[in-house]
């Protein structure tokens, strides 16, 4: 079996093991590929980990056809944080970037969430699917009102994305209750040009699949960008309100691609 012809099983993370295996997966994508770092990767042992790892639900997308461990299986992640187990980090992730206020004040029961990436030769066929639809289950199971999290343009060169940004920000931005904002200390304007003067299509087309997977299911963008110098990212803060979701945007969330 291969990339063409998997054998797809989707688990959280039980063991260091399981644990090691997705920093390992975070590393080929975030460190190899976009050229990121931090202070606890350890590029001897190839992971990328921070010190919230430990307090997350890691979602596994494996490929059981790739080998007997979960290293050599690991082909997707997520990293999932709900609101009832913050407290034991004290902060959400996010919180570096993004003033949360608005969510957590809001009553409603949050899931925040990250690292989501997919090995390079399963890119563009049914595994985002599948890892969506093990993410729709847990949702469901935790009765999750509102997911939100940052997610990534690569590279921190704002000019080259300056459509990109413009048009999320003129397109999609959140309705008030749902509008997070950047730190005052990060925040970097989105509105870099008038709507009139894009070009759409291009626009939208160099927008992050990941985004707009999001942006498909009904999602919005926070106020603001934040650039990550250390992790070579330029990061927008998406907010998806469940019940908002459309009928067919339901269907799509919760049965995904199956195999």
């Amino acid at each position: 079996m291969s990339a063409s012809n998997p054998d797809f099983l989707l688990r959280l993370a039980e063991t260091d093991e399981d644990i090691r295996a997705s920093q390992h997966l975070r590393y080929q994508v975030f460190v190899q590929e976009m050229g990121g770092d931090g202070p606890m990767v350890d590029h001897d042992a190839q992971l990328e980990r921070d010190k919230f790892d430990p307090y997350f639900d890691h979602l596994m997308l494996l490929d059981q056809s790739r080998g007997d461990t979960a290293q050599a299986q690991i082909v997707g992640v997520y990293r999932l944080l709900r609101d009832d187990q913050m407290p034991k980090v004290g902060q959400f992730y996010t919180e570096d970037e993004y003033d949360l206020s608005v969510l957590k004040e809001s009553g409603r029961k949050l899931l925040e969430l990250g690292r989501s990436c997919l090995a390079a030769d399963y890119r563009g066929g049914t595994a985002m699917y599948v890892l969506w639809n093990g993410l729709a289950d847990y949702v469901r199971r935790h009765e999750i009102e509102i997911l939100f999290g940052t997610a990534s343009f690569h590279g921190t060169d704002l000019d080259s994305i300056a459509p990109s940004l413009s048009l999320l920000h003129h397109r999609h931005l959140a309705p008030k209750e749902l509008r997070v904002r950047t730190l005052n200390q990060h925040y970097t304007e989105m509105n870099r040009l008038p709507y009139e003067d894009l070009d759409r299509k291009k626009a939208m087309l160099n927008v992050p699949a990941l985004i707009k997977g999001y942006l498909r299911l009904g999602g919005f963008v926070g106020e603001g960008a934040y650039v990550d110098q250390v992790f070579n990212t330029t990061d927008v803060c998406l907010v998806m309100d469940t019940e908002r979701l459309s009928a067919t945007q339901k269907k799509i969330y919760s049965s995904g691609a199956k195999s």
